[in-house]
């Protein structure tokens, strides 16, 4: 079962700041769900949960806009709040005085809710980004690492354009075909529809050099 909220605000990085709707993905059952990015304001989220059990709250980032309900959220539901340790820098930035409550590697597996999440690291959009496959239900969120129509932005501090696409091609283009691709972003989209573009997206970015 899946489950979408969004909610809007404010993307502030490197001195400037973006009006955005953020999406927020429930992932679970009847009584256990994963929050994937608890964005902006955790009470229409606590709403769309429906007094279920929050497993955790997973960051797929640490930019501001994925994680600024994140620590109202887990003290709300009682859950841990689990980011990537590259992207710590990012957290303490919104955080300064507050950890996260767990680590997210590469490889990990998340269970709960009839529900196994895997773990991968799809840096580039920041660091510590990652994406969470569900292999079963054939879905993947990505994140800000994928979007219908092209990779995640790399034009600010701690991206990296090269990084993003490496992991786009390595990481989420190998997965099935009809894989559904829940973006922290806009529409979704799927894997299939996405592939054969990789290389425009590649020669896209050098045509601005």
């Amino acid at each position: 079962m899946i489950d979408q909220v969004v909610t809007s605000g404010t993307f502030s990085l490197d001195g400037a700041d973006f009006d955005v709707d953020n999406n927020i993905w429930l992932v679970g059952d009847e009584s256990e769900v994963f929050v994937v990015d608890a964005a902006h304001d955790h009470e229409p989220i606590l709403e769309g949960i429906r007094g279920r059990r929050v497993l955790a709250v997973i960051c797929t980032h640490g930019h501001n806009d994925h994680i600024n309900a994140a620590v109202a959220l887990g003290e709300a539901t009682g859950a841990p709040v689990l980011l990537h340790p590259g992207d710590r820098m990012l957290w303490d930035h919104v955080y300064p005085s507050r950890s996260p409550d767990g680590e997210l590697h590469d490889g990990q597996l998340l269970t709960g809710g009839h529900v196994f999440l895997e773990v991968l690291h799809t840096p580039g959009h920041s660091p510590g980004g990652v994406s969470l496959h569900d292999a079963a239900g054939g879905v993947v969120f990505s994140g800000d690492t994928l979007f219908e129509g092209g990779p995640g932005a790399t034009g600010r501090s701690f991206s990296d354009f090269p990084t993003i696409i490496e992991s786009i091609r390595s990481r989420l283009l190998p997965l099935p075909d009809g894989t559904v691709v829940h973006t922290g972003h806009g529409p979704s989209t799927t894997i299939g529809a996405e592939a054969p573009h990789l290389d425009e997206w590649i020669a896209a970015k050098a045509a601005e050099a």
